[in-house]
């Protein structure tokens, strides 16, 4: 099989923040995911398929309106229809949160993994345009 991944980065807004501090919850994570997840099936099956469950999910680390995040996922195992996959989100830029400067950030020397999950998708044969197991 072939090895399909997937990223993508972006500034987590002042409208996702949900608590106080500028919080931000951790449904923001698994939206994200839902979007690599897509990429993932369009890649391997040329088909946005269809996210069934996850199996697990962490939450790890806050996440601050202002903050940069990466989402990455790869599938780790194709069956006939269903994709298995893995998720990780990290924060690469961090909301320096300075008082009178509220638009300072931090590029961090080291990413923070603030959430990681599996889950599996599906694509029904039907919608299959390409088949992940003979790539």
């Amino acid at each position: 099989m072939k090895d399909y991944t997937s990223l993508i980065r972006l500034r987590i807004s002042a409208h996702d923040a949900h608590y106080a501090g500028n919080l931000v919850d951790g449904a923001k994570m698994l939206h994200l995911f839902g979007d690599v997840a897509t990429e993932l099936l369009i890649r391997s099956d040329g088909d946005e398929g269809l996210f069934v469950a996850y199996d697990s999910v962490e939450f790890l680390a806050p996440v601050h309106a202002g903050d940069y995040i990466e989402a990455s996922g790869r599938i780790v195992s194709a069956g006939k229809s269903s994709r298995k996959m893995v998720f990780e989100a990290r924060k690469v830029i961090a909301s320096a949160g300075l008082a009178g400067q509220p638009s300072a950030a931090d590029v961090l020397t080291e990413p923070i993994v603030v959430c990681r999950a599996s889950g599996t998708c599906v694509v029904p044969a039907a919608y299959q345009r390409k088949n992940p197991l003979q790539a």
